[in-house]
């Protein structure tokens, strides 16, 4: 059984999730909220050492047309650091309405506006990771 962790990448908060490929089932694990670079990487290399992924999935987002802004540029170096980092098969996924998708999801839940915020990066970076792990083939080229 093969384990991926999921990022929805913000400039504040990095929501990860973790799925299993033999299961096909990702999970929301945390909210990643430093203002410090050092300390985003600290957290998610001793999330790779407790998960021992085989690849990282990040959330790559983009306008609804499909057309790239400043966030898409900031996935991609993210993700680039994510590689240089922890060298392991780094993935782009289109996260095209995961944000909206995690919102409808905890208000379905009973979560609702602020009492939202902590959980709803990792509901989004859950969104990201399930839509790889349902078609691995949809992978964004780098």
């Amino acid at each position: 059984m093969s384990t991926i962790l999921g990022f929805d990448f913000g400039e504040v908060r990095i929501g990860v999730a973790m799925g299993s490929t033999e299961l096909g089932i990702a999970h929301p694990l945390e909210t990643i909220a430093f203002e410090e670079n050092d300390k985003k990487f600290a957290r998610i290399e001793a999330l790779i050492k407790e998960w021992q992924p085989s690849a990282l999935i990040v959330g790559l987002p983009t306008h609804l047309d499909g057309t790239e802004h400043e966030m898409t540029r900031l996935a991609r170096k993210f993700a680039n650091r994510l590689t240089g980092r922890f060298n392991l098969p780094v993935h782009l996924v289109d996260e095209r309405l995961s944000s909206a998708g995690a919102t409808q999801a905890l208000n379905e839940v009973g979560l609702r506006g602020r009492k939202q915020k902590p959980a709803l990066d990792q509901v989004a970076a859950m969104q990201i990771l399930q839509s790889y792990l349902d078609q691995p083939d949809q992978v964004v080229k780098n």
